[in-house]
Order: structure tokens, then sequence, then C-alpha cells
């Protein structure tokens, strides 16, 4: 089976959108051996490719999981997602709010001057601190990252 080597932009892509497989040396259908449109670490390519193995060429569904380096599990996910939306269905949806949501730009001049008046403050406290002036419940790693990011933005 080709490889796609893992610093080409496709695979880049791939690894950036959530549609790279994770486990392309576990896809043994014959289509991703030699042909060069078939890439075994494109996700949505693989699950396509598993769903019309079994409604078009009537495959079992437990092999067709098999060979497309999946579970039967997920070929139901997969089905389901592409009966209610269609291809679309098969990309991976957003998992949630990234970056520091909850610590806005007011929540973290707070940080700092609370920091800047006592640096023995702990993140704990900085949490807690926030909490008790913006009744806002932020984990204290949050606090951290966000106070990463901006000191990389510096």
């Amino acid at each position: 089976m080709p490889r796609t080597p893992n610093k080409t932009p496709k695979h880049q892509f791939l690894r950036q959108h959530g549609t790279l497989h994770p486990r392309p040396q576990d896809v043994t259908h014959e289509l991703f051996h030699d042909r060069d449109f078939f890439d075994p670490q494109d996700l949505v390519q693989v699950k396509y490719e598993m769903l019309r193995e079994v409604r078009v060429e009537q495959k079992p569904i437990r092999q067709a999981a098999k060979n497309f380096g999946l579970s039967r599990p997920s070929f139901y996910q997969a089905q389901l997602a592409f009966q209610e939306f269609g291809l679309t269905g098969l990309l991976p949806r957003q998992r949630g709010p990234r970056g520091g949501h909850k610590l806005t730009d007011e929540v973290m001049e707070f940080v700092k001057q609370a920091r800047a008046a006592d640096p023995s403050l702990s993140l704990q406290q900085l949490a807690r601190a926030v909490q008790q002036e913006f009744d806002l419940t932020v984990h204290p790693r949050s606090i951290e990252r966000q106070l990463r990011r901006q000191k990389k933005l510096q």
C-alpha cells in the first residue's frame, strides 16, 4: 500500500481538519492498495467507501468495517450521519470552544492586575478571585494557558 509521507501538504491539511485516519495501516481494502486516487489516510474517503461497499456491493457490515480499518459502531455512526447530512455528515464536528472563551480581555486584565499586586498568588487563588469578581467559574489550567498565549504574542 503506498503511503503518503507525513510532511505532505495533504497530510498536514487532513490532520488540521480532523480528517486524518488514525490507523491508515489497518485499511486493507484492495482499492487502497495500488491506486493513487484512494488514500487510506483520508478518513472521509475511507468512510464513504466503507458505506458504499455495504450498500452497493452488499458486503457484510462487519467485514466492510474491518477492511476499512474501522469498527462496527463507527460504521453505524457514519451511516446515520450520511443519511442525515450526506457527504458533509462524514466530516468531523467541532468539539467545543477553544482558546479560553470565558477569559475575556476584561477578565485577563483583572488576572494580570491581581498577579502584579501579589506575584505569589497561585493559579487556584486566581481562579477563586475570578469567581468572586465576575461570578465566573474558570479552571486554573485555563488561566495558565491563556497567560502563556498572551505571553507568546508579546
